[in-house]
């Protein structure tokens, strides 16, 4: 009966038990309000950002967007020189040599040459002695041009014949190298590119300066006026050399 009498927990009617008040709403809201907020802001800093570099790249923003006008006239002009400007002295001979060219019956202007020397006294029959960079020097080989290698040979002792004299002022000295086969090269080379040097006999002379072997390439043009021409001619086409006392 004690059962029967109490009622049972499930069994209790809803309306008498005690009713607990709802969470407050209100700290909800202002967690909502706090978000809004940092949402906004950090748009604006994005927006803000956005703006600032933009008026960077394009310079500032700055000009009043004035539209700019063509200048009048044509925006094309003929040159005055449709075909470039004309260097001095195209087409001239020395263009041509110089590149390896024929230049045929070519004058040469001898004002540009150098003078022939002016020939003095002969000299006294006991020259001085020559010092050790000038007097060292000694006729290694003269070889006609159409012998082909230039074979450089000892130096000539001192009981053989001296060779003969050549004129005054007619030797040209086409070059200085540090040994025969170079020199010799260099001969062959200018007789392909300059076909007046080919009948002429080339030398090639072992010389001491300042305590080193050289080997001066050199050819005897016949006299005084002929190397004079012939020093010019190559001067002209941009080789150089010189005539040897």
């Amino acid at each position: 009966m004690a059962t029967g009498m109490h009622a049972r927990d499930e069994d209790r009617l809803p309306w008498l038990e005690s009713v607990e008040p709802p969470p407050e709403a209100t700290a909800s809201l202002w967690r909502v309000l706090l978000l809004v907020l940092v949402g906004i802001a950090v748009l604006g800093g994005v927006i803000w950002a956005a703006l600032n570099f933009g008026a960077n790249v394009t310079g500032g923003g700055g000009g009043n967007g004035a539209i700019i006008t063509a200048e009048k006239g044509p925006y094309k002009v003929k040159p005055d020189q449709p075909g470039g400007m004309e260097v001095e002295g195209t087409g001239d001979t020395v263009f041509a040599t110089s590149e390896g060219r024929d230049a045929g019956a070519a004058t040469v202007d001898l004002s540009k040459v150098p003078e022939a020397p002016v020939l003095g006294q002969a000299a006294p029959a006991q020259a001085p002695a020559a010092t050790p960079s000038e007097g060292a020097a000694k006729v290694v080989a003269a070889v006609p041009a159409s012998a082909g290698q230039l074979q450089a040979r000892a130096p000539a002792r001192q009981a053989a014949a001296a060779p003969a004299r050549t004129a005054s002022g007619s030797v040209v000295q086409l070059g200085s190298f540090p040994q025969a086969s170079v020199a010799n090269s260099s001969w062959q080379r200018l007789t392909k590119r300059f076909g007046y040097l080919a009948p002429l006999t080339p030398s090639i002379e072992q010389a001491e300066v300042n305590g080193k072997t050289v080997y001066r390439l050199r050819v005897d043009a016949g006299d005084a006026p002929k190397a004079g021409e012939l020093c010019g001619k190559l001067k002209l086409a941009g080789e150089g050399c010189y005539i040897a006392r």
